[in-house]
């Protein structure tokens, strides 16, 4: 659920091929590398749901993964069909906030 203080996109989108571009209300845009995007899937196939410790292995990502669809789950969160057939995730805006200050 989004908190108060976590701005709303006004657009979710691709860049190009690879990232994913979200533009805030606050007038900040983010751009977020596929790779860096998926290797922080928040699924329980991707983090242990009890301890939140990452069990995704980094190497089985592919370097050039790429979304494949990008889908509004309700109002507060993205689902990425992802091109290694990952799909589970949901980023909430408060997960995509936070990721947006460690973008690379």
């Amino acid at each position: 659920m989004t908190t108060s203080t976590t701005p709303i996109p006004l657009e979710i989108g691709r860049v190009n091929e690879n990232d994913v571009r979200v533009a805030w209300k606050t007038g900040q845009e983010t751009i977020y590398p596929a790779r860096f995007l998926r290797l922080a899937c928040p699924c329980a196939g991707c983090v242990e749901e009890m301890t939140g410790q990452k069990i995704l292995n980094d190497a089985t990502v592919p370097k050039d993964i790429h979304p494949l669809g990008i889908h509004l789950v309700g109002r507060y969160a993205i689902q990425v069909e992802w091109s290694d057939g990952h799909n589970s995730g949901i980023y909430t805006w408060d997960r995509l906030w936070e990721l947006a200050k460690k973008t690379p």
